[in-house]
């Protein structure tokens, strides 16, 4: 019997542009055809998500809670016991508060992953992920965690096969990045709010300016300076959420956007060599729009595009005839991603991305037959593994190379999870017959040990372990 020589194309459209091959799936025997004719199979909103509970409704109910034992505590004073009370009740509120949020987040995460087993278009479901990741938030505090499902749902799933543009600006209007990175904080420093509270320590708050120009857009190094972060930051003073903020302004919905002109900071800004005379909410779009067809933007994408499906190093011509397909087709994502599809580099046979924390997780439920999640709890296994959904603790999102996964002590983790995954199936899932339909270029040696395991449970963990499967 020969050796395989490295996965085939069907078998690379199925786990390195998809997200794992399953036992009863046919090889397509058109892959590139496959994968664009998914453009058409791609439910936005699933029910999954759709089943959410409303996130600014928990928030809402959080503030109006915590005013009122504020104003319970200004009644009380200066009765002690009265104020014990009203803190009491804080705290109460303040802890039923998280409980909701865990809950919020851990039915978002199911179905997430539900919608990734589910799922008829892989490889947007993919792109999904991939776009979540880029335009991250991290749910490292209540309120962004609330809105944190959400901010997938409704600011990346509807415009993945739509515009770059479409998508940048539903990204930053959303409440989840608004609230991420300060930006319901920022003031202009000579903006009316200002003025009326000369004494109130806040004033311009850069965090989501220079985020969206190295992360977002533009990309590090690509020649912006401090001067053009701390200019946009003026222009995007004024975007808040709605329901944020003292007086009337706690009233509204916090799932909206809303622009504050009492907060904007007045007059032209000079970004970029370019001068932004608009009013309000209009000059920071302006510039976000020009960023978005920039150039460096192309290349950013371009770059992080090859790295996902080509390798670490991601190759240079690859990169270049991304960026070509951003610019000529205004950012139409569709567009890059049929020249994705067209190029040979990530189609190459040999296995090129060592799969992440979630890729892997993915590929292992529907490499045994899973079709929906069941009690299988994601978000704590996520935990386990190392990469918390939705939490990458840091605006750059969670690393897209081999080095951050492939150490030993998240091997051995993978080592757990699999035997975990492979107890319950007893013998009804046989390792030896399923392991050469996921990995096609399934290698001798791999064989040899999943034949030779003790038990099933044990071929089966044997299997979603080996270095065949750990690699797309």
């Amino acid at each position: 019997m020969s050796q395989p020589t490295g996965p085939s194309p069907a078998a690379i459209a199925l786990n390195r542009f998809g997200l794992g091959a399953r036992p009863d799936e046919a090889l397509p025997s058109d892959p590139q055809r496959w994968l664009i004719e998914q453009f058409t199979h791609f439910d936005v909103r699933p029910a999954g998500f759709a089943a959410l509970e409303d996130a600014g409704k928990a928030v809402a109910q959080y503030r109006e809670a915590q005013q009122a034992n504020r104003r319970l505590a200004i009644q009380a004073t200066p009765a002690p016991e009265g104020a014990a009370d009203a803190k009491a009740g804080l705290k109460t509120e303040r802890k039923d508060f998280r409980q909701d949020v865990q809950e919020l987040y851990r039915a978002g995460v199911q179905a997430r992953a539900e919608s990734a087993l589910a799922t008829e278009a892989p490889f947007v479901e993919r792109m999904v992920h991939f776009w979540s990741n880029h335009f991250c938030v991290s749910a490292d505090n209540p309120r962004v965690t609330a809105f944190a499902a959400a901010f997938e749902r409704d600011a990346i799933r509807p415009h993945v096969l739509g515009s770059f543009t479409d998508m940048m600006l539903a990204v930053e209007h959303h409440p989840a990045m608004l609230i991420y990175l300060n930006q319901v904080q920022s003031i202009g420093p000579d903006s009316p709010a200002a003025a009326r509270n000369p004494d109130r320590k806040r004033g311009l708050n850069e965090n989501l300016a220079r985020e969206i120009m190295e992360l977002h857009t533009l990309g590090v190094r690509s020649g912006y300076t401090q001067a053009d972060v701390t200019e946009f930051a003026r222009a995007m003073t004024g975007w808040s959420v709605d329901g944020f903020g003292g007086g009337r302004a706690a009233m509204g919905d916090p799932d909206r956007f809303a622009f504050r002109p009492a907060q904007h900071e007045p007059g032209v800004r000079t970004i970029l060599d370019k001068r932004y005379p608009q009013d309000g909410e209009g000059q920071a779009r302006a510039a976000l729009l020009d960023f978005a067809h920039a150039p460096a933007t192309a290349t950013h994408i371009a770059t992080k595009l090859a790295r996902h499906f080509a390798g670490d190093e991601p190759p240079p011509a690859l990169v270049a005839r991304l960026a070509d397909s951003f610019t000529s087709s205004k950012g139409h994502m569709p567009d890059v991603y049929r020249t994705l599809i067209a190029s040979p580099e990530p189609w190459l046979p040999t296995a090129a991305k060592f799969k992440t924390p979630w890729e892997w997780t993915i590929s292992s439920l529907r490499g045994v037959g899973h079709r929906a999640i069941g009690d299988i709890q994601i978000a704590t296994l996520q935990t386990q593994l190392g990469q918390r959904v939705w939490k990458p603790g840091a605006p750059a999102g969670w690393d897209d190379v081999a080095a951050s996964w492939a150490g030993s002590d998240a091997l051995l983790r993978r080592v757990e999870i699999a035997q975990r995954l492979a107890a319950p199936l007893g013998e009804r899932v046989d390792a030896r017959v399923i392991a050469p339909k996921i990995m096609p270029a399934l290698s001798a040696a791999t064989a040899s040990q999943i034949a030779r395991s003790e038990s099933p449970a044990g071929a089966i963990a044997l299997m979603l372990v080996s270095p065949d499967f750990l690699r797309r």
